[in-house]
């Protein structure tokens, strides 16, 4: 391990990072959620639904609600059919798979509250099955259009980060860098982002993770309308200074990413985390360009497709302690 490394960790590490020392694995995974696993708790108190159904991504959300609804009608329309298709008033009875489809349908009339009355309940058991299908349904569209507002409105970040961190040159120094990006049409200000690192070493046979907040040559942009690259230089100061290429390969390094800037459309902070892993750090690279002029040169191009572009770069040489 590098020889500044092994000086810094015996100073007193005064990063309050939130996370344990012996914490193993990733501490935030790339969805920029904490990589923890909680028990001791059941799942209904160990999950928040709310949170996790805004947290779905539109395709699961929606397919949910679509198998929710399906599975919801076919339980009522089993209950109507153990109850006896004779206490339903219009009912195909050619056949049994005809009245099934016919019940099926039924509920779910009845699930919506559209009720076109070619069908209907008689009977007491019927009609008690029918009531509460429909207020059940009542509360369950009236919760399922509160998840759809709530997604619709939250302000969220969009940011876009780049599959990978490099260690590039940067005025004739060497730096740890990565890209981000606003991906949809969402007006951020105030952009400032907070980056630490976590390094795991060897103590008495123990691995033990220090923190470090890792100074940035620019932490704050007053509009983040382009990509930002957020460089951190390697110097005196960083906790990589002296480090070689095999030592950000072999040693356990996360690099975690916290950005923060204000929606003007809400009115509201929008906050968005990532992190790198050593995997993740690419060693003697730079990023290319990602934006330029249109046809016309009237306005500017961002090809988000080409945040993670690089091309290897050469270092400059390792000054000897």
């Amino acid at each position: 391990m590098a020889k500044g490394f092994r000086e810094k960790i015996s100073q007193k590490n005064t990063e309050n990072s939130g996370f344990g020392e012996h914490a193993p694995g990733r501490f935030i995974n790339k969805n920029g959620l904490p990589n923890v696993n909680r028990k001791g708790v059941n799942v209904f108190t160990r999950f928040s639904w709310y949170h996790t159904m805004l947290d779905l991504s539109t395709f699961r959300f929606l397919s949910y609600l679509v198998i929710a609804y399906i599975l919801v009608n076919i339980f009522f329309a089993l209950i109507y059919y153990l109850i006896g298709v004779e206490h339903l008033t219009g009912i195909d009875k050619s056949d049994p798979m005809n009245e099934f489809i016919d019940v099926f349908f039924f509920s779910s009339q009845t699930f919506t509250t559209v009720g076109y009355g070619r069908i209907a309940p008689v009977g007491f058991m019927a009609s008690m099955v029918a009531t509460f299908e429909a207020f059940l349904g009542l509360l369950t569209f009236a919760i399922a259009t509160g998840l759809f507002y709530g997604r619709f409105s939250r302000p969220r970040a969009y940011l876009k980060f780049s599959d990978i961190a490099l260690v590039a040159p940067f005025k004739e120094q060497t730096a740890l860098m990565f890209r981000l990006a606003p991906y949809k049409n969402n007006a951020l200000t105030d952009a400032e982002v907070i980056v630490s690192a976590a390094i795991e070493v060897m103590e008495k046979g123990i691995p033990k993770s220090h923190f470090y907040t890792l100074k940035t040559q620019l932490s704050k942009i007053n509009s983040l309308a382009l990509n930002w690259t957020v460089v951190h230089v390697i110097d005196e100061d960083s906790p990589f200074y002296g480090f070689k290429e095999e030592d950000f390969r072999n040693t356990d390094i996360e690099i975690i990413i916290h950005v923060r800037a204000f929606d003007e459309v809400f009115s509201n902070t929008v906050v968005q985390r990532s992190s790198y892993i050593s995997g993740e750090i690419i060693y003697g690279a730079k990023f290319v360009p990602m934006y330029y002029p249109d046809s016309r040169n009237l306005s500017t191009v961002l090809d988000l497709d080409k945040i993670s572009h690089y091309k290897k770069a050469d270092l400059p040489a390792l000054k000897q302690e």
